[in-house]
């Protein structure tokens, strides 16, 4: 037997790492989508830019296989409700990042109301109790075809979500009455004076 096949890393990292605005883009992204780390951005934007260079060359293409190989690939992305059914490729050329994030398993669990949050999503992702078409799936970043978004429900039995008590609490502050402080005395209390013995 010979030693594992090393996996090559599915993104690339920014060229500058110190940019102000690219780092506060990626943090929005991070709380918006509840992702666990930068990776997560850095594969998202890999996947954005294969497809838009792929779509780049096929424009160039102008034989058969090229018309073949570009309906195959606005098919593809179709199939992921990443791009309309007539699409084309300068469609293909203006996706975004968030097209990509928007279908991931984890933001489709969260916007149908299956957790309270997408940080929560994640976590019952990652525990096996979510579905696609009644199969266990436990990754997060998994993209959802269009054909199984109304299939991704709990995995057996619903978890039980704590419901956020806001609308309690405000009802309870109306109904308390308002509390009245006691009246505190403004003098002060009298010191015995210190008496010198000679």
């Amino acid at each position: 037997m010979g030693d594992p096949k090393k996996l090559r890393k599915k993104y690339s990292t920014p060229a500058h790492p110190y940019e102000k605005d690219r780092i506060e883009e990626e943090n929005r992204l991070l709380k918006d989508y509840g992702l666990k780390n930068k990776k997560e951005v850095w594969k998202a934007e890999s996947q954005l830019r294969k497809y838009r260079t792929m779509a780049r060359k096929l424009q160039a293409e102008k034989t058969e296989a090229g018309k073949k190989r570009r309906g195959e690939l606005i098919a593809k992305l179709s199939s992921l409700k990443i791009v309309g059914d007539g699409a084309t490729l300068d469609d293909i050329l203006g996706l975004t990042i968030t097209d990509f994030l928007d279908r991931r398993l984890q933001t489709i669990v969260f916007k149908k109301g299956l957790a309270r949050t997408p940080k929560q999503a994640r976590q019952f992702i990652i525990h096996g109790l979510v579905a696609v078409n009644g199969r266990r799936t436990t990754v997060p970043s998994y993209l959802v075809k269009g054909s199984e978004e109304g299939a991704v429900g709990y995995y057996g039995k619903a978890p039980a979500i704590e419901q956020p008590k806001i609308a309690e609490e405000a009802a309870e502050v109306k109904e308390k009455p308002p509390e009245t402080k006691p009246a505190v005395p403004e003098t002060k209390p009298k010191v015995p004076a210190k008496v010198v013995s000679k």
